[in-house]
């Protein structure tokens, strides 16, 4: 969540900030005023408190002294029941607040394009050619039918829609393809694999802004109050709540490959055919827990690093910088990696990299020591490396050739058994 401080000391500043969020400038008054009301009951308990103390004292003096103490202890009543009264109020009142600070997101950075949407978004860069090739691409779909990889129809018939099956040859490449983004993110670029729980508790939803913004959008257990995660960012992330890192060991880079459930409330006939948006599906995901002072040029670095998975599977992308309105909820810049798919005659998204600045850190209670001795919120950074489905629909349809086999990429032989093409089912 923001802090709290830069609405008590710069409302104004951070409020013309979060209007390029389209958050309204009277919730930002609501969270200011309780808190105003919040430190005004604290400090009105705790006088009463030093006031009681100091009376306390005081009769028992008289008291020893043979004294009346009747009019002292009826007066030490009535404050102790004003006390009790803050108590109750001041508890109603964190809670407010508390609620209302994680309904608002974090500040934007001043670089990224102000906008509502997706329409003010930034091209950034183009990586790669695509030259229309002398035969008609198929779609992913037709050629997934041709190779026999996929299995619409009885996905819904065990589970229902956007929860697909994957056969054969492609449930190899699928394997292939996350063990090379793994071997990728592990061996040349720095990070340390973790296989996390698939489940999480609220804390961890809430720790890293799922909730209570996108509780629709997730699955849950009432039960055991557990939530399928949406992403692998919730429990790796969360590893460090409530922690106290040593600066030293920053950046702290942590990978993990997990499936993926989302509910994508809202979205039907948004873009639903085949692979193109599922409730189920698989993906890596890298986490950085970096130092304040390096935290946006690591995210630079991040974006590198997701790019690096797809040059190395000869994939032609691009990068967007994501405007104010269409980041994500926690972050305060955002990139994302987009494939050109052929077959479908568009660009699909297949990771966003982001970073959060202080946003996650604060409601992990996530800190660090730094070389001062002092501790302090550490930032973080996440981003896909990258999510299977759009990268499967992208891979199928780039690499596709006239006789309807699709190519694999050198890279990707050794996970494959030397395979060289997918081929049609005879």
């Amino acid at each position: 969540m923001i802090d709290i401080k830069k609405l008590r000391d710069d409302f104004d500043a951070t409020a013309a900030a979060l209007a390029r969020r389209g958050v309204e400038k009277e919730r930002l008054e609501k969270a200011r005023d309780l808190d105003a009301k919040r430190r005004s009951l604290v400090a009105e308990t705790e006088t009463l408190k030093a006031r009681r103390n100091a009376a306390s004292r005081e009769i028992g003096r008289i008291a020893k002294e043979g004294g009346d103490i009747a009019a002292s202890k009826a007066e030490m009543r009535a404050v102790g029941d004003r006390i009790a009264e803050i108590d109750r109020e001041l508890a109603t009142v964190e809670r407010d607040l508390r609620e209302t600070l994680l309904m608002i997101p974090n500040i934007p950075a001043p670089e990224i394009p102000t906008g509502l949407d997706s329409s003010t978004n930034v091209v950034v860069r183009k990586v790669g050619e695509w030259k229309d090739p002398d035969f008609k691409v198929l779609d992913h779909i037709t050629v997934g039918e041709k190779l026999g990889i996929f299995d619409f129809p009885r996905g819904v018939k065990l589970t229902g829609t956007g929860f697909p099956i994957i056969l054969g040859q492609g449930a190899k490449l699928q394997r292939a393809l996350i063990q090379y983004m793994l071997d990728l993110h592990c061996r040349k670029q720095g990070y340390t694999e973790m296989l996390p729980p698939f489940v999480v508790n609220s804390d961890s939803m809430t720790g890293t802004g799922q909730l209570p913004k996108f509780a629709e959008d997730l699955y849950h257990c009432e039960m055991d109050d557990f939530w399928l995660i949406p992403t692998a960012e919730v429990p790796v992330t969360n590893y460090y709540r409530d922690d106290i890192l040593d600066g030293r060991q920053l950046p702290i880079k942590l990978t993990a490959y997990t499936p993926c459930f989302r509910r994508e409330a809202g979205s039907a006939g948004k873009m639903t055919r085949g692979m193109l948006r599922v409730h189920q599906f698989d993906k890596v995901e890298m986490v950085n827990f970096v130092h304040p002072d390096t935290s946006f040029r690591q995210l630079e670095i991040l974006v590198k690093e997701a790019e690096e998975v797809l040059t190395g599977l000869g994939l032609h992308f691009r990068v967007l910088m994501l405007s104010s309105g269409d980041m994500g909820f926690s972050a305060a810049k955002c990139y994302d990696l987009e494939l050109w798919a052929p077959g479908e005659g568009q660009w699909l998204e297949v990771s966003s990299c982001s970073c959060f600045t202080d946003y996650q850190a604060r409601r992990l209670n996530c800190r660090f020591r730094d070389a001062d001795g002092k501790t302090k919120l550490v930032h973080t950074l996440n981003g896909s490396g990258v999510a299977l489905p759009r990268l499967m629909v992208a891979f199928l349809e780039q690499h596709q050739n006239a006789d309807g086999s699709v190519t694999i990429p050198e890279v990707l032989r050794p996970y494959m058994g030397g395979i060289e093409k997918l081929e049609p089912v005879k």
